[in-house]
């Protein structure tokens, strides 16, 4: 009994740290995507009323992220967001998006073109970016509107 009690704690504690959906049919809010479909590009945002809002990638949910006033006007979210997680690309841990590092320039498309691949550290970026190919490894503090704006050309 013991040894169920600690395989429970352990399993729960590996799939914390994860980006789920629950609703089996969801589509991202920018694309329309279905986002089962992607689950590596999956992101998340705390919204203020509590709920969770998905997106298909880290620029749609950007897209979001700089343009709240238009997407609670026209109720495609509930509430302002006010926490923003991201899935490291490699490992599929779900981190802070203000604490991650971003790929840009990738050989590695995202679900709707071109997008910025989340990393937890510069090391695992450097890494993918032999392999995969990049321009640029940046931080959370200098991705910016005209920055998602040009990926969405």
């Amino acid at each position: 009994m013991k040894k169920i009690w600690i395989l429970a704690l352990l399993s729960s504690a590996l799939f914390a740290n994860e980006i789920k959906i629950t609703e089996q049919n969801a589509t991202d809010i920018i694309y329309q995507l279905p986002l089962k479909k992607y689950p590596k590009w999956i992101t998340e945002a705390d919204l203020k009323s509590g709920k969770k809002a998905h997106f298909v990638s880290v620029k749609s949910m950007m897209t979001v992220y700089y343009h709240q006033p238009f997407f609670l006007k026209h109720k495609l979210i509930d509430s302002n967001i006010t926490k923003m997680f991201v899935q490291d690309f490699i490992s599929g841990r779900k981190i802070d998006a203000t604490k991650a590092v971003y790929l840009f320039g990738s050989n590695i498309t995202g679900p709707h073109g071109d997008d910025l691949i989340p990393f937890e550290n510069e090391e695992n970026a450097k890494l993918f970016k032999l392999k995969n190919g990049g321009t640029k490894i940046l931080k959370y503090q200098k991705l910016s509107k005209g920055l998602i704006r040009y990926l969405d050309m």
